[in-house]
């Protein structure tokens, strides 16, 4: 066992010797294991910062084998990053030669296609004089990934084919951040089930994998450097920044772990520490692209460009999602499952908006087609078959009705088939089905079905805040209802609808605190999506409703709950379960106007939940 080495020793013995080599033809395994044991307890050569020292060091060990030697490895791929200077870790792009105009214009035009927005726009135009962009593009591995994968996979490879160097990050760590999505237990289990999805979708696309780069985020996340900036930075970020900025990706909850607040900071960190001039992502992960133009030049980093895809509608019409089975079309789903789940999609006749077929279409299908045109096959009695060279002219025809739901319905399950197809192969094999099921592992009952969790049904698992009215109008199309923008404590008010027009003048509950059900399953009320439930004390008859008050210091986002029922709620209640339902029948008010569930007070930390007048009342 080598012993440790001094700063002073190690510079003038091994580090010298080091700088003073050519490294032709031969290795140093004696200087190189000095050099490994020195850094296996320091951060750089001689400072606590990047310096000449590490840069002269750098350029001698880029020229040889250090594949052995884990903390050179770190170092090296660190100080790459930080330097930008291309060490054994991180090859830099091969030089090209001057470009014209319109070279440049056809590369820009490549990588911005289909983007619904760019951030540093002048930063990629001057890179793409010089050269090609590096970029990443990172997903958290928690939840299963699904078909909407296809329209970040669709966008890498026209990355790939404008010349660019793309980097796909396996973000393990943060999926364990988002409120534990993915248990630490599971992490590499995941990033492996995600690699070997992510490489069967690409090449189900014809993208060859050998321009692709694919790193883990515990890789470097948990290095000596990586830490020391996630500190700095926590040194500099508000707490309020830290919500906004992961507000959109997330989970939001009334009481927030720490982990959360840490990860948009993460994620900006990735930037730097993967030695990219881009990342790219959703639309949905604007506020973190923000937060790193905002905060990686505090730390002495520089701005990156941010390239943004918009979030296709789901199958309900809401963003798709893994936690949302009925949104959503797995990649390993049979052409039969594939068919049921189609059939039932939300596609409403002549309309082009919030139609997540049409924007898969628009963002996955026709470039997979690139020159050849999206087929319908119907009867002759049906209006026979049609094509279409470019997606608005598909989009005129279904908008016009020329073409019906059902015509476009079977024609996106066909070519979804299509695409999947490949991948449903290469998940068939024994490796594969192992690697799922250890990834996702599913409790079985003796009856072959997936086991309830073990809880009962009580007021914990109900999601109740307080929440601030701040804007109330009359429903357009409903005499009963309002459409009221309530605070619950997110980063945006939430839009939900209450039938108290009929009961509660509305210049009463404008501004008013209210108790506030949040998660409740988003529902449709004449055309608005209500997106939770305002808790209401009735009389038997319903001929008087009231809204209930909570106690004056409450805040939006405070928790109503029992101090006999404490856990966590639930992120979303299943509505086929009737959870909220069979609660709210032990929901009431007492003779002291107080709400209670099975007797036990509801209330905040500043006092209780009270109804105006009503006792003995049910709440609704």
């Amino acid at each position: 066992m080598i012993r440790y080495v001094g700063s002073k020793r190690f510079l003038r013995g091994h580090l010298n010797q080091i700088l003073k080599m050519e490294f032709v033809n031969a290795n140093f395994p004696d200087s190189l294991s000095a050099l490994d044991t020195h850094l296996s307890v320091r951060s750089y050569i001689t400072d606590y910062k990047n310096n000449s020292h590490d840069l002269q060091v750098l350029k001698k060990v880029s020229q040889c084998n250090t594949s052995e030697f884990p903390h050179i490895t770190r170092w090296a791929r660190h100080v790459s990053s930080v330097s930008g200077t291309p060490g054994a870790m991180s090859p830099a792009l091969a030089p090209t030669e001057p470009r014209t105009p319109e070279q440049m214009l056809a590369k820009k035009q490549l990588i911005c296609r289909n983007l619904q927005e760019t951030v540093g726009e002048d930063r990629l135009e001057t890179i793409l004089k010089e050269r090609d962009v590096k970029i990443y593009w990172g997903t958290a591995t928690t939840g299963k990934p699904h078909i909407a994968y296809f329209v970040p996979m669709i966008k890498l490879a026209d990355f790939l084919k404008a010349g660019s160097e793309v980097t796909v990050l396996f973000a393990d760590l943060h999926g364990y951040l988002d409120n534990m999505k993915a248990p630490w237990e599971l992490l590499q289990l995941r990033a492996k089930y995600y690699e070997a999805v992510i490489k069967a979708m690409l090449k189900s696309l014809d993208v060859p994998l050998e321009k692709l780069k694919f790193v883990t985020g515990t890789d470097f996340q948990l290095s000596r450097e990586y830490t020391l900036d996630v500190y700095r930075l926590s040194s500099v970020v508000t707490d309020h920044d830290a919500r906004k900025a992961g507000a959109e990706v997330v989970k939001q909850v009334a009481h927030p772990l720490l982990s959360g607040l840490l990860y948009p900071g993460l994620q900006a960190l990735d930037e730097e520490y993967l030695g990219v001039d881009a990342q790219f992502g959703g639309v949905d992960q604007r506020k973190i692209f923000m937060f790193a133009e905002k905060y990686l030049p505090l730390l002495g980093y520089k701005k990156r460009i941010h390239f943004m895809n918009a979030m296709i509608p789901g199958l309900t019409g809401d963003k798709m999602s893994s936690s949302e089975p009925d949104s959503k079309i797995d990649l390993i789903d049979p052409p039969s499952a594939v068919k049921k789940k189609i059939n039932k999609a939300f596609c409403e006749p002549g309309n082009v908006t919030n139609n997540g077929l049409l924007s898969f279409s628009e963002y996955v299908i026709f470039p997979y087609l690139g020159e050849k045109e999206f087929e319908i096959k119907r009867k002759p009695e049906h209006g026979g078959d049609a094509s279409y060279a470019n997606f608005e002219l598909l989009k005129e025809a279904y908008r016009t009705e020329a073409i019906y739901p059902l015509d476009l319905k079977n024609a996106v399950g066909g070519y979804i088939n299509q695409l999947l197809a490949p991948i449903v192969k290469e998940f068939q094999s024994k490796e594969l089905k192992k690697l799922s099921s250890q990834a996702y592992p599913v409790a079985n009952t003796k009856g072959g079905k997936a086991a309830e969790p073990d809880r009962p049904v009580d007021i914990s698992r109900v999601d109740i805040r307080v929440g601030k009215i701040i804007h109330i109008e009359p429903h357009p199309d409903a005499d009963s209802l309002y459409v009221e923008k309530i605070d619950v404590g997110e980063a945006e008010p939430r839009t939900i609808i209450s039938g108290l027009r009929n009961f509660v003048a509305q210049d009463k509950l404008d501004g008013a605190l209210v108790a506030v059900v949040c998660n409740l399953k988003p529902a449709n009320m004449r055309g608005i999506k209500s997106q939770g439930m305002l808790l209401c004390a009735s009389d038997k008859d319903h001929t008087t409703v009231e809204v209930l008050t909570v106690a004056e210091g409450s805040k939006p986002g405070d928790r109503i709950t029992s101090d006999m029922f404490t856990q966590a709620p639930d992120t979303q209640l299943n509505p086929k379960k009737k959870i909220f339902e069979k609660v709210q029948s032990d929901l009431t008010t007492n003779d002291s106007l107080e709400v209670t569930y099975k007797g036990e007070l509801l209330r905040t930390s500043a006092g209780p939940i009270l109804a105006p007048s009503l006792v003995k009342a049910a709440i609704r």
